[in-house]
């Protein structure tokens, strides 16, 4: 029998598996529960959003537009601006969108990995930049977040009273942020940053020995608790929202590293996160890769809430 996850972490079990027709440049990165249903987005795609039908099998994309405002310049390098904008040109998705979260209003909250910014795009189609604390990207910056090209911000989650706001920086240093909205703006309550760490760690055992970069992938809030994707350990994990410090994790190898679904990749490719109360979903973008069993397109698997659901400590 293969080993899939590290020793003392309970595996999540799979309800179902749906690849995704639809979302025009793929790669799926961001996941979020709004009103009646489920959405998503692309890092391909600036101006869209995509609602994916509910059943069972392959699901159908629906895309809604919106506007996009000019980028906000939130004090990132020059240097780094003009890397990403290059980017951007090349494979498409200047703003590279990486996470997304709604609240209970429907407002739809996408985070911008290209500008480290966050993008609100009401039910009606409205959107509009958040007014983010002047000091955000300098905290990170100075925690040795948001450094390096491409591994700046990849996720995105916010209350359903959307009274405060967390981030997730992707690697080399990874972490989380944190805000508090006034009114119109937003403000760091004694700092922005929450979690900084470096470092790299084993991946599940079926992948062998190589230590990987540690990585959040997704971020999600749910029942006064958050939860990141950590696609290096394969696993899903609660944190505490006011240290960030982990409490407990739950491992998807088990489903990500059987002989069908594998990706000639080394690291993981889920990308998103959504969690309630009956289970999580978890959004996985191929980057244009096609699976060992030959799925080419995006998938989004359901799984059930661990025994004892998500606040359960053993």
């Amino acid at each position: 029998m293969p080993v899939w996850a590290a020793e003392g972490v309970a595996e999540l079990e799979l309800i179902s598996e749906h690849p995704v027709e639809g979302i025009e440049q793929g790669n799926l990165s961001g996941l979020a529960w709004c009103g009646d249903g489920l959405w998503a987005i692309s890092d391909r795609d600036d101006n869209r959003l995509y609602r994916l039908a509910s059943g069972e099998g392959v699901w159908q994309a629906t895309s809604e537009s919106f506007e996009l405002p000019p980028a906000p310049d939130t004090g990132l390098a020059w240097g780094m601006r003009v890397r990403t904008a290059i980017s951007g040109m090349v494979r498409g998705g200047k703003m590279d969108f990486e996470g997304l979260s709604c609240d209970n209003l429907g407002n739809r909250y996408l985070a911008s990995e290209a500008h480290a910014a966050v993008l609100r795009v009401s039910p009606a189609g409205k959107a509009e930049w958040l007014n983010l604390p002047d000091g955000l990207i300098r905290q990170a910056r100075a925690s040795g977040m948001l450094l390096d090209f491409n591994s700046m911000l990849e996720g995105v989650a916010v209350d359903p009273e959307a009274g405060r706001l967390w981030l997730a920086g992707e690697r080399d240093r990874r972490g989380l942020m944190v805000m508090h909205r006034n009114q119109s703006s937003w403000q760091c309550t004694g700092g922005c940053v929450l979690l900084a760490e470096g470092g790299r760690e084993l991946p599940p055992p079926a992948l062998g020995d190589q230590p990987l970069p540690r990585r959040f992938a997704g971020l999600a809030f749910h029942q006064e608790k958050l939860f990141t994707l950590e696609p290096s350990a394969h696993q899903v994990c609660r944190r505490n929202p006011t240290s960030g410090h982990t409490e407990r994790c739950w491992s998807y190898a088990g489903t990500a590293l059987t002989d069908p679904r594998r990706y000639d990749s080394p690291f993981g490719n889920a990308e998103a996160l959504w969690v309630d109360a009956e289970g999580a979903w978890i959004g996985i973008d191929n980057n244009g890769l096609t699976r060992a069993d030959g799925e080419q397109r995006p998938v989004v698997w359901r799984f059930g809430a661990p025994k004892g659901g998500w606040g359960a400590k053993q």
